[in-house]
This record gives C-alpha cells, structure tokens and sequence, in this order.
C-alpha cells in the first residue's frame, strides 16, 4: 500500500466486528510502536494489551460513556514510563555508539550539557507532557501500522487516570496517555473534515 492511500485509510472507528484479532496482527502492532522515534531515544511507551471480555467491560466502565472501548475485540492500553527520564545519559550513550551523531554537526560535549540541563528544569508536570509527546508518536505508529493490516482504531484519552491505573495495578511512575481500541471495522465512515494547507502553513521565509 502506498503511504498516501494509507494516511487516506486510516480513520476513527467505533465499531468494530467481533472477530478477535490474531495474535500476530497485535505483535505487529506493538513492534511498529518499538520502531517509533523518541527524543534522546528515551523510548518511554509501555503497553498493556486488553482481550478478555471481562478486563474490557471493567476499562470500558473506566471512560466517560465509551462503550465501543469494550466491545472491541482488543483495546491497547498505552502508557509513558515516567522512569524512563532517568535513563537519559544511557540512551545517549546507545545513540552514539550506534553512529547517530556521525556527520551531524553536532557537539557531542555541548549536546550533553544541553540535554542534562532540559532534564533538570523539567518539573514533574513538564516531564509528564514530555514523556506523552513521545508516546503519541508510537501510538500513531500502531494505528498506522493498524490501517495496514485492514485493523480500524481509535484514539481515546476520555478515562479516568486512576480508575485505569487501580484496574490494571499500574506503579506510581506509569502514565497512561490513552487508550487505543482495536479491531476489524464494522464501518466505513466518510474522510473527516481537515483544514486547507492555506490555513496551516505560517509562511514561508
């Protein structure tokens, strides 16, 4: 499928047919968010993935009124590892074993003292925001990656953080950043409305 056609297919679904998802359609699915980017290659996404009939009534009673979160066939729960900041100077480290720094114009000494400096003013709430921007770019990773298979998803980030963490016995340092109900579409809605690029492009300089 041609990258194009693929963002054309990818849409919100709601509903979804009962058939469950193969396991190895869901392993392809968490191995496209491993893939994903991170900044300073933190990689902070952790997963729980949901099937059973019961977990999923018990996440869907965990939203605002959801119901489609429970009669998905599987719903991924997808999560930042707050623990993961920590361990800044080690991903590094990895990038520059791996080459990531070669001809980039960077200095490496400088870049460190840059990064140690952004981790120490990073408060607890700036460090919660950080750390969800990288997930969301491994959960669109998934839903991308769900397009691909014939998968419909659906972003939902309307749930109650405690309830979530209390049902799924989540540490003190797991946020969940959304939930992402997966399944084979029972609907094709119509493209949703997107602003012209007349509307979002700033300038050109």
């Amino acid at each position: 499928m041609e990258f194009q056609e693929l963002l054309l297919k990818r849409k919100s679904i709601r509903k979804f047919k009962p058939d469950p998802v193969p396991d190895e359609y869901i392993t392809g699915l968490l191995e496209a968010a491993r893939l994903a980017p991170s900044g300073t290659n933190i990689q902070p996404w952790r997963f729980v993935v949901v099937k059973s009939r019961e977990m999923r009534e018990k996440l869907g009673a965990c939203t605002y009124g959801l119901k489609f979160v429970a009669r998905a066939p599987v719903t991924i729960v997808c999560c930042a590892d707050l623990n993961a900041l920590t361990a800044r100077e080690k991903r590094m480290a990895e990038l520059r074993e791996a080459g990531a720094f070669l001809d980039s114009g960077l200095d490496d000494e400088h870049f460190q003292k840059y990064a140690r400096a952004r981790a120490r003013s990073r408060d607890g709430e700036a460090a919660k925001a950080y750390a969800s921007l990288n997930v969301a770019i491994a959960i669109e990773h998934i839903a991308l990656r769900a397009a691909d298979l014939g998968l419909g998803s659906c972003w939902v980030m309307m749930f109650r953080q405690g309830e979530v963490k209390e049902l799924l016995h989540l540490g003190e340092n797991i946020l969940v950043v959304a939930l992402l109900p997966v399944g084979f579409p029972d609907q094709d809605p119509p493209f949703r409305p997107r602003l012209p690029l007349s509307e979002l492009l700033l300038k050109e300089v």
